[in-house]
């Protein structure tokens, strides 16, 4: 079999496993989110925390909710971090740095989980454990309460109230996130995934030394980040690593976990909002994209010229040979349109366009699928903007799931799509004017652009992965990373909280022969054109500096 047949069996393999997931899966969803009654250790949880499950919010309350939650977590897991040296478990790691231990608590607080150290060399049992793991969990129920909160905007009407953050953050925990990790985490035990709480010990002797691994619960850790779509590796190399992704069967059922919420959560939508064929045209949408990147990824990594990348059957460089072309291309594709960042080869050693549709998915908003929430909400607000886009073509007000698109809704949507270029770009620019930042790129010309370029694409749509070469442990990378990722995860909430708001308090609007049908193919064409056209207006010229010029050049 040839590596070309077997990546797109693989695709295929993969596209029928999510399809058998979709309906059970979101139906589950969306009775969680619209049932009135509490499980006993989800009581235990509210007791404890002095939240009251069964009082509405309005978008403020709720947006209160969001933020103090998130503030707590930035707070506890830098502490967790600097006082890491008095901590049991630690395997006699010291504590970290307060510039880093900021931007790894930024990081899993805003679902980014970026990483400027070694995890096998920087954290012991308890921060990873106790601090990270856990942030997996709430960082992603964070993101589908949001989605929730959004969708409720649309399903109800002439009330400004939202539902209860802490009800909607504990349900996605308990009920969804917890049973869903501890099967996959099962699986990838049983598969050859490391799970275990051993100090360090030598694994063997070589020329000029010894090499050292700790173990740690690696499989349950891995589980939750890719089912949460964070990403953060218990080791450097990520799911590259065997400890994390022995084989080829863990590689695919990785990529499955990372985008079976996301897709799911089309299904959840339509449910609530009392139509599926709604959902089914997100998720068309979504798909859409997803499938035609893979199919772009795959042809640029497998049509090269030159007799060692014939032989080797594509651009092997940076890729696992457990692996191969194909199912690399799937990975980096899955992990750079969700926020995962998960990688599992080095996307920095992929061909100059290769690179560059990594970064593209990124700057796409990451919806097709997206996160575990922010998928759903960013595709969403998309939608607005293409119905507001077809509203002006025929002069007519425009109207989604019955409620009208005015002035209020429109500048709300406009604000979420602004903020992640802006930090991206000033960012990015800030990063190549000054002197010292410079000095982080091992690379120069177009690719060491890309570097600066990717880190702080991943960072302000909190994604999480890097593009290797750049040595991000830096005063300067911390910081301004960290202040990225969590302006690039919490201003957009604002905004998504506020337009939830504006359409709950709306009268339903009655469907008539000029409503534009939001179900049908030609609406999901215009939903993808109207992703595409934004996305490259805005990021073309930063395009062409790095990936473009590259790829056209080699």
């Amino acid at each position: 079999m040839g590596p070309v047949l077997a990546g797109v069996l693989q695709l295929l393999a993969l596209i029928a496993a999510l399809a058998l997931a979709y309906i059970p899966l979101g139906t589950y969803m969306a009775r969680v989110y619209s049932s009135g009654g509490h499980w006993r250790v989800e009581k235990w949880i509210y007791k404890g925390i002095g939240a009251d499950p069964n009082t509405e919010m309005r978008w403020p309350a709720y947006l209160r909710g969001v933020l103090a939650f998130s503030a707590v977590g930035v707070l506890f897991l830098y502490l967790l971090q600097r006082l890491q040296g008095h901590l049991p478990g630690s395997l006699g790691f010291k504590a970290i740095d307060p510039d880093q231990a900021f931007n790894t608590a930024a990081s899993f607080v805003s679902n980014t989980n970026w990483q400027s150290y070694y995890g096998e060399q920087a954290m012991g049992h308890v921060v990873q454990t106790a601090g990270l793991a856990v942030q997996n969990f709430v960082s992603a129920a964070v993101g589908i309460a949001v989605a929730v909160a959004l969708v409720r905007g649309f399903a109800r009407s002439r009330t400004g109230e939202l539902g209860n953050f802490w009800s909607d953050l504990v349900r996605g925990t308990v009920r969804i996130l917890l049973p869903l990790a501890v099967v996959a985490a099962i699986v990838l035990v049983a598969c050859g995934a490391l799970q275990n709480f051993s100090g360090i010990h030598e694994v063997g002797q070589f020329l000029g030394g010894s090499q050292q691994w700790n173990g740690g619960a690696v499989a349950s850790q891995e589980a939750i980040k890719e089912l949460g779509t964070n990403g953060g590796g218990y080791f450097n190399a990520n799911s590259a690593h065997p400890f994390e992704n022995p084989t080829p069967f863990t590689n695919l059922f990785e990529i499955f976990l990372l985008l079976v919420i996301p897709l799911a959560l089309t299904r959840t939508f339509g449910i609530m909002v009392g139509s599926v064929k709604q959902g089914y045209a997100i998720l068309a949408t979504m798909a859409g994209i997803w499938v035609g990147f893979v199919a772009l990824m795959m042809w640029t990594e497998f049509a090269h010229h030159g007799p060692a990348l014939q032989i080797a059957g594509g651009a092997m460089e940076g890729k696992e040979v457990r692996f191969g072309v194909g199912s690399s291309s799937i990975f980096a594709v899955s992990t750079t349109l969700t926020s995962t960042g998960a990688v599992d080869s080095f996307h920095s050693s992929f061909t100059g366009l290769g690179g560059g549709i990594t970064m593209l998915g990124m700057m796409l908003g990451e919806i097709a699928p997206g996160g575990t929430g922010s998928g759903l909400y960013g595709m969403l607000i998309m939608a607005i903007v293409a119905v507001f886009i077809a509203g002006l073509m025929v002069g007519r007000t425009p109207e989604y799931l019955g409620k009208k698109i005015g002035t209020r809704e429109i500048k709300f949507a406009a604000c979420y799509i602004l903020i992640t270029p802006a930090l991206v770009l000033v960012f990015t620019a800030a990063a190549m004017a000054l002197p010292t930042p410079g000095n982080s790129m091992t690379n120069s010309g177009a690719h060491g652009f890309s570097e600066i370029l990717y880190a702080y694409t991943s960072a302000s749509n909190n994604n999480g992965s890097a593009f290797a070469g750049l040595n991000a442990d830096t005063q300067w990378f911390n910081s301004t990373l960290g202040v990225a990722m969590l302006l690039g995860r919490f201003l957009p909430m604002v905004f998504v909280l506020a337009l939830a708001g504006s359409l709950a308090e709306q009268r339903p609007v009655p469907v008539t022969a000029g409503t534009l049908r939001t179900e049908k193919p030609l609406f999901t064409g215009l939903l993808v054109g109207a992703i595409l056209i934004i996305t490259g207006l805005t990021y073309f010229p930063a395009l062409a500096l790095g990936p473009l010029a590259e790829g056209l050049a080699s």
